[in-house]
C-alpha cells in the first residue's frame, strides 16, 4: 500500500473511531430520538402494573363467553380512552423510566437494574405466567429478548455510541422457571473498532446456569438507521 493510501485509510479509521467529527448529529443517528429519563406521575406506574397483571390473566384464565364479552368491551373502552394520546418514540414514557421494572415498557419483563457500569450490568427479576412457553417453563423465545435488552444496556453503560445487534447466540443450559427470582449479567468481553463482543448469563437462586449468550453489538456508521 502506498503512503498516500495508508494515510487515507488512517484518516478514514480516525473518522470511524470518532463518528461525531464526521456526523455532528450522530446521537440522532438514522432518526433516533433523544432518549431521556421520564418521570411520569404515579398513575403510569399503576397502569403498567395493572396491565402486567392483565397480561398474566389473559393467558391463564378460562371464563364463560359472557365474561369474555364483558372483558372485551372494557378493553375496547380503554383503547378509546388512550387512542387520542399516541405520542412519538422517545416522548411516550414507556421504556424511559429507570425507576420502574422493565423501564416501564410492557415489552420487557418486569426486571430491575441492580448494576450499571462500564464493567457490566446486572438485572434481577422473575418471569410470570405471561411468559410461559409450555409445561410452566419460560418460553425459549423470551430469553433472547432479555439478553438483547441486556446487550443494549451494556453498550450504554460502557459509554459506547449507538449500536445495533449484529448477532446474538443463546445456549440453553437448563429449563428457566417462572415465579422464581433470577439474575442476568452481561459485560463487554472484547472490542474491535466498531465491534463490541458481549457475553451474558442467566442464573437461578442456587447460582445454577440456566442460559448464556454471546453477541456482537456493531456501532452504527454515520447515516445508518
Amino acid at each position: 500500500m502506498s503512503d498516500r493510501k495508508r494515510g487515507e485509510a488512517g484518516r478514514r479509521g480516525s473518522r470511524t473511531d470518532q463518528p461525531q467529527t464526521e456526523d455532528p448529529d450522530y446521537q440522532h443517528h438514522g432518526g433516533f430520538p433523544r432518549y431521556e429519563a421520564a418521570e411520569p406521575g404515579p398513575g403510569f406506574a399503576r397502569f403498567v402494573a395493572a396491565m402486567r397483571r392483565l397480561q398474566d390473566l389473559a393467558v391463564s384464565t378460562d371464563p364463560d363467553d359472557a365474561t369474555w364479552d364483558s372483558a372485551a368491551e372494557r378493553a375496547e373502552e380503554l383503547v378509546k380512552l388512550l387512542d387520542p394520546f399516541q405520542a412519538p418514540e422517545g416522548v411516550a414514557p414507556a421504556g424511559r423510566v429507570p425507576s420502574m421494572p422493565g423501564l416501564g415498557s410492557l415489552l420487557m419483563p418486569p426486571w430491575t437494574m441492580t448494576k450499571f457500569g462500564p464493567d457490566g450490568v446486572e438485572m434481577r427479576g422473575e418471569f410470570s405466567r405471561f411468559y410461559v412457553g409450555g409445561n410452566m417453563a419460560v418460553h425459549g423465545g423470551v430469553l433472547p429478548l432479555v439478553f438483547d435488552w441486556m446487550c443494549g444496556m451494556v453498550v450504554v453503560a460502557a459509554g459506547r455510541p449507538i449500536s445495533r445487534t449484529a448477532f446474538l447466540h443463546v445456549d440453553y443450559r437448563k429449563i428457566t422457571p417462572i415465579d422464581t427470582p433470577l439474575v442476568v449479567r452481561g459485560r463487554i468481553a472484547s472490542t474491535e473498532g466498531r465491534k463490541a463482543f458481549i457475553t451474558g448469563e442467566l442464573r437461578d437462586p442456587d447460582d445454577a446456569l440456566l442460559a448464556e449468550s454471546n453477541a456482537l453489538m456493531l456501532r452504527l456508521l454515520p447515516g445508518q438507521p
